[in-house]
């Protein structure tokens, strides 16, 4: 009896810790404490990206030829000739590079460059030698910082949003689940110059602003949650469908008006709806006129509009379970969220039922993409978009299997102890993908990823760490090459009779 009382207290200590806990504080020393992971470098798709930025801010011109030179071998060798010029196929009808990629990425990054930019300039006014030609270190390193920063703001909306429906112990618990068991850290620290990371801030932000001003929602702040959503399309186009939200917030609200005849709640409401449409059009018009200058046209977007699109969404399935990244089979963690967007509480309810709907467009759009898989993905990349309605989502689980404990102080014991094994398992799957353990491109075998993640990475992973955390370029010039060699080994493959 002694013990069990003891044991009740300590729980119940638990319980009262967690309430009282500073969480934006704690996610605040956590993301700094993660800085050493963040890797300053531009490869794969995000040479695209990056060119935005960098042609810009150094050379005042959507001029990338020198981005397309700079880039890692992977890259470079499709689109260059034997005398490092680019081949012909590489330009659009107007003489620019075929760069189609987006430039949202780069207007997130613009302060964080500039501000290296400045840097350098006084650094080699003073006697330095560093190259002011957004190649160098100082400038890879701000691109690398700011995408940390924006994945960690995106992380910051996201707990602010879940927590006005759930304890802000769930809120926080569920942020650190996504944050550590997804696939947003290799965004986030790996592969900085690519644009999921930014993607995951640009929809929380909508979102959290979007639920934020729900009730009433002043002309103003219509402006600024159109200037929000074009911002979410600038960074990624397929973010576009998270207007489907308002959407069907606003139809929902005219056939209330309609249904109650007060036309001057209608008018003010057709009012919002223009300002709102008028903003979205405003922010994005660096999408629209680097479409104009690169590819001729304000709305043409390059190859995404010839391929092969099947709005049948043939690949519903694989998108979720497929060992070639399925979003489930890779990140558990996700199907946890879901389970908690659909048995959600009374309170939840009809939020959960926007961001479903919004997550189930989104999800419908990746099943018809031909590339679904995301090529050289860890897990299905696509979704770090829904960073926030994750998060949302894996709240209102943790909230929901609390009331077969005891207490939430049990529970949220649980909760962590969950959260530590998941994390640890995607830590584990994370460096085998890395480190080339398994394909970094198509199917893989579980079961050989499972046989490393016991006897493999336990052996390896701290070896591996430190030359990460202290020779980076050494490491990082390893992992290239073995992506060379898988690559000249699939085209042998594929060439072979």
């Amino acid at each position: 009896m002694g013990a069990s009382l003891l044991s009740n207290r300590s729980v119940n200590s638990t319980s009262a810790i967690a309430r009282k806990v500073p969480y934006l504080k704690c996610l605040l020393v956590f993301f700094l404490l993660s800085l050493p992971l963040v890797n300053p470098t531009v490869h794969g798709d995000g040479v695209g990206y990056y060119a935005y930025a960098r042609a810009l801010l150094i050379q005042h011109n959507l001029r990338f030829e020198q981005d397309w030179r700079h880039a890692n071998r992977k890259f470079s060798s499709a689109p260059t000739q034997g005398d490092e010029q680019l081949r012909p196929d590489q330009f659009t009808p107007t003489g620019y590079v075929d760069n189609r990629f987006s430039v949202g990425p780069a207007i997130l990054w613009s302060p964080f460059l500039i501000a290296a930019h400045l840097l350098v300039l006084a650094w080699d006014a003073f006697g330095g030698h560093v190259p002011a030609d957004g190649f160098s270190e100082p400038y890879l390193l701000a691109m690398a910082i700011g995408t940390a920063v924006c994945g960690f703001l995106g992380l910051l909306f996201s707990f602010l949003l879940a927590k006005k429906y759930v304890q802000d112990y769930w809120a926080f618990l569920a942020t650190a689940g996504i944050w550590l068991a997804s696939s947003l850290p290799v965004y986030m620290y790996f592969n900085p110059s690519w644009s999921h990371a930014q993607s995951a801030f640009a929809v929380a932000l909508f979102l959290w602003y979007w639920d934020r001003t729900r009730d009433t929602r002043a002309p103003v702040q219509w402006l600024a949650l159109g200037a929000f959503a074009g911002l979410m399309i600038d960074v990624y186009l397929p973010n576009g469908v998270f207007l489907l939200v308002p959407m069907i917030e606003s139809l929902l609200a005219h056939w209330a008006r309609w249904k109650e005849s007060n036309a001057v709640l209608q008018k003010q409401l057709f009012l919002g709806e223009a300002v709102f449409l008028v903003s979205i059009w405003m922010t994005l018009l660096p999408t629209l006129v680097t479409r104009k200058v690169v590819f001729g046209g304000f709305f043409r977007i390059g190859a995404y509009s010839t391929l092969p699109w099947n709005w049948a969404a043939p690949h519903w399935r694989q998108v979720l379970f497929s060992s070639d990244h399925g979003a489930l089979s890779w990140t558990p963690i996700l199907a946890l969220a879901i389970i908690g967007l659909i048995e959600t509480s009374r309170t939840a309810r009809t939020t959960a039922m926007y961001l479903a709907a919004s997550a189930v467009a989104f999800y419908y759009v990746i099943s018809s993409y031909p590339f679904w898989d995301g090529m050289a993905s860890f897990g299905n990349r696509f979704f770090i978009s829904l960073t926030s309605i994750f998060i949302f989502g894996l709240a209102l689980f943790f909230e929901r299997c609390s009331k077969y404990f005891r207490d939430n102080g049990r529970a949220f014991v649980a909760g962590v102890g969950l959260v530590a094994v998941l994390a640890a398992w995607n830590a584990g799957f994370i460096f085998q993908w890395g480190e080339h353990l398994i394909p970094v491109r198509g199917e893989i075998s579980f079961r050989e990823m499972i046989h490393n993640q016991f006897f493999v990475v336990p052996r390896d992973v701290a070896g591996h760490l430190q030359a990460y955390l202290f020779k980076r370029k050494d490491e990082m010039r390893k992992i290239e090459e073995r992506d060379m060699e898988e690559m000249r080994n699939e085209q042998i493959n594929s060439t072979a009779p």
